[in-house]
């Protein structure tokens, strides 16, 4: 028999002595695929005790004035023998009462990984702080964005994806304002046409928004396979930043214009950077001596209001609202607290005007007795003009951040779980790769003399005879024609293993996102290929389409020369255009080369966009092949058995093993499929999938 100990807040709650406490951990069930974070909850009762009556004061009395707060959940821990066992969150269910008597709580335990859910609750990406990403939404800006090199480091873009106008090539027709990307000279009258710069929108790498979310939820995601520069599927991934049909507005509900300060002849990234090493050593916060920021406008516009917001690792930590005039002083320590990272710094301003510089002074000293080092960083002249600044936050899709998340997870059989303060993400291959057992010849957990050898059972593991993979959007035009003529929706599977007349239910994985099949074009004069892809974000009427968010891998590719309209008028006529050879493309791959990486980003494999799986250019690293055959195909395995067992569980294996683990009975290893274990006896009831 174990002893049970449970604590709330550090506080240990008293137990009925006869209460069977039991727990249910499962990684991913056979019978729901599309689990996806490996959570646990367990709900059980605890006396109304002198004891727990104080921890949760007396909640039956609601006349109590500042009571517990049944409404969220708050730290808890089980230990068994004194020795840690879980961490989570406690929530009070409620109270039963006898004869009118406060008799007993319920509560519910809930497994560490819920953290991530109660922080994230039900915001959305839009509630993430993304303005150190903001930039000018203008052609100059687009334009230089759609042919910058894409490098790891590279976190917003413009890919050629249109909302509304269809684009083409044709050397033959030189039509003014059409989508033709055929560059005919740079003079006017029917030279001007190309893609509209307007028709644009920018792009955020996936990665960003994580390493945004963990900044602002005080989150730490593992580097397994987030934030993983050599993970390509998952590091080279962007989303379009589409939150609106048609044309990009400022949605941010305001006149007002926001200037990014350049600092880029002293620092990169148009950022303050306090680890720039012209600064001689690392400050600390116990070496300034001072920090501060001092902007002043050009003497013309010393009355004219205007705002300062400051973000540091793309976090604001300071905005003051439109209400200053003249020269402004921020200084470390009364405006904001330093600890450490890089600034940019924001001018708000409703209308234009015009400033001298913006001067960064600082002094620290290294040691007590040591020289003082200082720096004074002064900008150029710059203007708060009326450019249009495209704000990430509010153009991003609308969609929770949580569905998000899962939705990566469905795309990339991922796993997730809670160990020393992070948050392992890892696919599930990677996962079990980890157990003990894993490896040929290397020993699992042998429980074979703890089974209770009258109650076992041996079962079908197949509960269903066919599984489709798919994203939840595929209609627009060019993946909806695709499903009109193959009858079966673009980059979507229906897994059978094979057989046909196999006995169950259907069951679905759907990806939140949507999945655009991009065109290569030809010459229409002539046919020849060009070195040319672009997304057309249109539904089956070729009307601009809002659908689910989009993810993409870009390419910059060398055209050998195309179109863009560079101006236009209030019409939205082409006025100006130019030529531009290297432009960022969309893919569902993230190379032209299935040599150097096969894989794609359709659960089928689908005929590459741009190869065409011409002279064997075939992409076979499909998502179901890369990320879920392993699992998927030994449940359909006809070998494959849901093995039931009872076991009395000695207390080293319950504080050590994980569900990545393989338990050997008599020699046959297994995997735990799901294990729940009474805590105070050690019976575990364990559902097993035989090793194939």
């Amino acid at each position: 028999m174990q002893n049970i100990e449970l604590y709330i807040e550090g506080q240990r709650l008293d137990l009925f002595n006869d209460e069977s406490v039991s727990l249910t951990q499962t990684i991913k069930n056979a019978r729901d695929v599309a689990k996806v974070f490996t959570s646990f909850t367990q709900t059980f009762n605890v006396p109304a005790s002198k004891t727990n009556n104080k921890i949760f004061k007396h909640y039956y009395n609601f006349d109590i004035l500042n009571g517990f707060d049944a409404r969220i959940k708050v730290d808890g821990t089980i230990e068994l023998n004194s020795f840690p066992f879980k961490d989570g969150k406690i929530k009070l269910e409620g109270v039963k009462l006898k004869e009118n008597q406060a008799y007993s709580y319920k509560i519910t335990f809930f497994g560490d990984i819920s953290k991530l859910k109660d922080q994230l609750g039900g915001d959305k990406l839009s509630d993430i702080d993304f303005s150190g990403f903001d930039k000018d939404y203008s052609s100059n800006v687009v334009l230089n964005s759609l042919q910058q090199q894409v490098t790891v480091n590279t976190n917003i873009i413009t890919p050629l994806i249109t909302h509304t106008q269809r684009l083409f090539y044709d050397s033959g027709n030189n039509d003014a304002n059409t989508g033709n990307l055929h560059f005919h000279g740079s003079g006017g009258g029917n030279n001007n046409h190309g893609v509209k710069w307007n028709e644009l929108k920018y792009a955020i790498r996936v990665n960003t928004i994580l390493q945004q979310i963990e900044l602002q939820y005080n989150l730490e995601f593992s580097t397994d396979f987030f934030r993983n520069v050599n993970v390509p599927e998952m590091h080279n991934m962007f989303l379009w930043l589409h939150r609106k049909s048609g044309k990009v507005e400022d949605l941010s509900g305001a006149d007002q214009v926001e200037t990014l300060v350049d600092f880029n002849q002293i620092s990169s990234n148009q950022r303050f950077d306090i680890y720039n090493t012209t600064f001689g050593s690392l400050w600390t916060v116990s070496q300034l001596i001072y920090l501060r920021l001092i902007l002043t406008p050009a003497s013309a516009y010393n009355n004219t209001p205007y705002g300062i917001r400051l973000t540091q690792n793309g976090i604001t930590v300071y905005n003051s609202g439109i209400t200053l005039t003249g020269q402004q002083t921020l200084e470390y320590g009364t405006d904001w607290n330093y600890t450490g990272g890089y600034y940019q710094v924001f001018v708000e301003t409703l209308l234009d005007m015009q400033f001298a510089n913006a001067n960064w002074q600082g002094q620290a000293r290294e040691a007590p007795s040591a020289s003082i080092s200082g720096i004074n960083y002064i900008s150029p002249p710059f203007g708060a003009t009326d450019v249009f600044r495209f704000n990430v936050s509010k153009q991003i899709p609308d969609i929770t951040i949580l569905d998000f998340l899962t939705g990566l997870f469905k795309i990339f059989n991922l796993t997730a779980y809670a160990k020393d303060g992070k948050i392992v993400v890892k696919t599930l291959d990677d996962f079990y790769s980890d157990g003990q057992g894993h490896l040929s010849g290397q020993k699992g957990i042998d429980i074979s003399e703890y089974i209770d050898i009258e109650s076992s059972s041996v079962d079908v593991a197949l509960p269903f005879r066919e599984i489709f993979f798919n994203f939840e959007d595929t209609k627009t035009f060019l993946a909806n024609r695709f499903g009109e003529i193959t009858n079966r929706a673009w980059g979507k599977l229906s897994y059978t293993a094979g057989e046909e007349n196999l006995d169950g239910g259907t069951y679905q994985v759907k990806a939140p996102f949507g999945h655009l099949l991009y065109e290569r074009l030809n010459d229409a004069n002539g046919g020849t290929l060009k070195n040319i892809q672009w997304g057309y974000n249109v539904n089956n009427d070729q009307r601009a389409y809002l659908g689910k968010p989009l993810l993409f891998y870009p390419i910059r590719i060398d055209t050998g020369g195309i179109g863009i309209v560079n101006e236009v008028n209030s019409d939205n006529v082409a006025t100006s255009h130019i030529e531009r050879s290297n432009i960022i493309m969309p893919f569902n791959t993230v190379v032209l080369d299935p040599s150097v990486n096969d894989f794609q980003l359709n659960y089928f494999q689908e005929v590459n966009e741009w190869t065409r799986n011409e002279n064997g250019q075939i992409f076979t690293g499909d998502l179901f092949s890369r990320y879920y055959s392993n699992y998927i195909g030994s449940i359909f395995n006809n070998k494959n058995r849901l093995t039931k067992v009872t076991a009395y569980l000695p207390l080293k294996i319950l504080l050590n093993f994980t569900l990545a683990d393989r338990f050997d009975i008599n020699g046959q290893r297994y995997k735990i499929n799901s294990i729940k274990t009474n805590l105070k006896t050690g019976k575990s009831d364990i559902e097993l999938l035989n090793e194939l």
